[in-house]
């Protein structure tokens, strides 16, 4: 066998030494580490589905600009179809977006401790970062949002709410005035959006000052348990949704996950219940947690963040991996030292964690 040598182009400076963003993919029976929806999508959803795809030409490229599921969204948030943009995943509306107005020479804001991607993308697309952070409860100190926007001048600052790994959603009031300071767009990104008890989408149409320059990012893979299928999608204003779509490459978005996201927009109603019953799953969890040796903090997410107040983190998780349970070890993330967060799963699911970590926690690791 041959063996080929190295092709010896260097990479990027920027990307020789970085790390991809990556969630740990173990083979346990409890999996709690990637925010994904414990449950399935809805089995008539599946069968429109199967049925739709019988239908589907193989040989023809997707509809490029992806004209029904657009249309479908737009009717269920009240807006345009002019005012959507979809893509695969939330990840890849983001990339558009810094494609179109990031870049060399130009910056983008955020406020840590928060989503890992946002930062991530921002450096793949050559867009300097200027980090602000939360205060020590993990909420928006708006005099140091302030000084940040006034001393970066960012073309995007970026909002997770509610705020991933933290939990917190933002106040529709401080939306507002991190829209009123910045001088760009301001991004809110809602991957958790229909666990909280207001949404971004409430303030753009309202009329408020600025609201051409506030976009509203949302995914299809936590709420609507469709992980698999990488669906996206933005309301923004069209000048916005003209951009990523220039940003965005031809017949990006495939035609069966454009048929399932369209087709599950009929099942709403189920969509809700599953938020409810994990909702509830939620307030379980955060009580079961107030009565251990660790601190947590409020959650308006399917997840909640951690800390073992006499224990390592890293061995705590250790613990749980070691009993099949597998939970995201936050512990070396910026402003997170010890903290891990678990996603809100099944009843059975959540009733196993509680009991390793109890273990965990009484040392019966070793820890």
């Amino acid at each position: 066998m041959t063996v080929r040598g190295r092709p010896g182009v260097p990479l990027r400076d920027d990307l020789a030494l970085r790390a991809g963003y990556h969630s740990p993919q173990v083979d346990v029976e409890v999996r709690l580490n990637t925010n994904e929806s414990p449950l399935p999508p809805p089995d008539a959803w599946r069968r429109e589905l199967e049925a739709e795809i019988a239908t589907l030409d193989f040989h023809r490229y997707p509809d490029r600009q992806a004209t029904a599921l657009r249309a479908a969204l737009a009717e269920s948030h009240g807006v345009g179809v002019e005012e959507v943009f979809c893509a695969n995943g939330s990840n890849e509306v983001l990339q558009c977006l810094l494609l179109a107005y990031g870049g060399p020479g130009r910056r983008a804001a955020l406020f840590e401790p928060t989503y890992a991607l946002h930062r991530h993308i921002a450096e793949l697309t050559s867009t300097e970062v200027a980090e602000g952070w939360r205060t020590a409860d993990f909420e928006l100190d708006l005099a140091e949002v302030g000084r940040l926007l006034e001393d970066s001048g960012p073309v995007v600052t970026f909002l997770c709410s509610p705020n991933n790994p933290t939990g917190r959603a933002e106040a529709p009031e401080v939306v507002g005035a991190v829209l009123e300071r910045a001088p760009g767009l301001l991004v809110v990104d809602e991957a958790y959006g229909q666990f909280a008890p207001a949404s971004a989408l409430e303030l753009r149409s309202s009329g408020v000052t600025g609201a051409e320059r506030l976009v509203v990012v949302r995914t299809f893979s936590k709420t609507w348990s469709m992980a698999a299928c990488r669906l996206g999608y933005l309301v923004a204003d069209p000048e916005v949704v003209e951009a990523c779509t220039l940003a965005a490459l031809p017949y990006h978005l495939d035609a069966v996950t454009q048929a399932a996201g369209r087709l599950a927009l009929r099942y709403e109603a189920e969509m809700r219940a599953r938020v409810a019953l994990l909702t509830e799953e939620r307030g379980r969890l955060a009580a079961a947690l107030a009565g251990l040796a660790v601190q947590s903090w409020p959650s308006d997410a399917n997840f909640i963040l951690f800390r073992p107040l006499a224990h390592d983190a890293r061995r705590v998780w250790e613990a749980l991996l070691s009993r099949s349970v597998l939970v995201r070890d936050c512990s070396t993330w910026p402003g997170l030292e010890g903290c891990l967060r678990v996603t809100v799963g099944t009843p059975e699911e959540n009733g196993r964690f509680l009991a390793a970590l109890a273990e965990a926690l009484d040392g019966k690791d070793g820890t």
